[in-house]
């Protein structure tokens, strides 16, 4: 990876992660309406639900984004964290949070059991 792609791939980090702070500081979609109509209730409810599955998956891609940029601070970025191989440039232009290179990927999306594994050993290696 050149100098110029690796400061541009920085650069696209730091503004997703603004991006999604910014996302994250917008909780009145989850506040509670006590509106006297049943069906505002229900269609708030829903809407309120959504919120919350969007503010979920914000919340799961902002800590890959803080992650990615720690594996830069760290120099670590760009490398596969199962075959611990250099993930291609066009992969991280698509997908700069990644951490597995194309054919780990795959492999864990054919075998859910290797996912299971890397979350316990995630879990252990935070301990």
């Amino acid at each position: 990876m050149t100098t110029t792609q690796f400061t541009h791939l920085r650069g696209v980090l730091e503004a997703r992660q603004a991006e999604l702070q910014d996302l994250a500081r917008n909780r009145e979609v989850i506040a509670v309406d006590s509106s006297a109509d049943m069906l505002d209730q229900i269609q708030h409810a829903l809407e309120r639900d959504m919120a919350i599955g969007n503010l979920e998956r914000e919340s799961v891609r902002l800590r890959e984004v803080r992650d990615a940029l720690r594996r830069i601070h760290l120099g670590a970025f760009g490398i596969c964290i199962d075959c611990e191989e250099e993930i291609s440039i066009k992969r991280l232009a698509a997908v700069p949070w990644t951490t597995l290179c194309l054919a780990c990927r795959e492999s864990r999306d054919r075998n859910p059991m290797l996912i299971q594994n890397s979350i316990e050993r995630d879990l252990f290696d935070a301990v």
